[in-house]
């Protein structure tokens, strides 16, 4: 009980102390992605939550939109037009470099390199959907996927990591990212729901500022 209550104070005053600190992204990178492209600024794929529920995560669009039989339409819906490079996207354990994917705009690889793009998420913090550090959030066809690719063995590990709510960041993220195998994303995911620790929650939080420019 003092994890949960002492977890969701630290989310709600993390939450409202980002929205202050980072006013200018808030105000810039809008700007930014309505003179890149056309479409909306912001993104709200459906995700997988806590205890398997779903909920609309918001992201900042990184995605072009595009026109298929008349209709604008966002780039999620390209494999169905592209199932050769959807088979490679699952594949390589539903991800592609910013390189390969052509669905990603030029200032969308800067915002997801950076992470800028996950920073609506805060108002998922504080509608309690997420939390400020915590488990990937999973797309449902790749935990799907996942149980076929892995077996059996995989789904103890994914019961255990949608035992805490996803977070804006995690321990993938501090990890390796992308470059970890989906069965290992689980694995650490599950390790982290398990532990139920303010203290490891405190050692990512440390570690993701690092890890958000790792890449540059």
């Amino acid at each position: 009980m003092f994890y949960e209550i002492s977890k969701r104070v630290i989310d709600i005053l993390a939450a409202l102390i980002l929205i202050i600190l980072f006013l200018p992204i808030w105000l810039i990178v809008p700007i930014l992605i309505k003179l890149e492209s056309r479409g909306t600024v912001f993104y709200s794929p459906e995700r997988v939550g806590r205890y398997g529920l779903p909920f609309k995560m918001l992201k900042f669009r990184s995605m072009k939109m595009f026109e298929i039989n008349g209709q604008e339409v966002h780039a999620v819906e390209f494999w169905k037009y592209n199932r050769e490079l959807f088979e490679k996207y699952k594949t390589a354990g539903w991800k592609l470099t910013l390189e390969e994917d052509p669905r990603i705009t030029r200032l969308g690889k800067i915002l997801r390199q950076t992470s800028i793009d996950e920073f609506p998420q805060v108002f998922n913090i504080l509608k309690g959907d997420m939390s400020l550090i915590g488990p990937r959030a999973y797309v449902k066809p790749e935990i799907d996927d996942a149980v076929k690719r892995y077996g059996q063995k995989i789904t103890p590990l994914i019961k255990e990591s949608l035992m805490a709510k996803p977070g804006l960041t995690g321990p993938w993220q501090v990890s390796g990212r992308n470059v970890i195998p989906w069965d290992q994303r689980v694995a650490l995911d599950a390790d982290y729901a398990h532990r139920r620790s303010l203290v490891y929650d405190f050692y990512i939080a440390l570690k993701t500022p690092l890890a958000m420019i790792s890449k540059w």
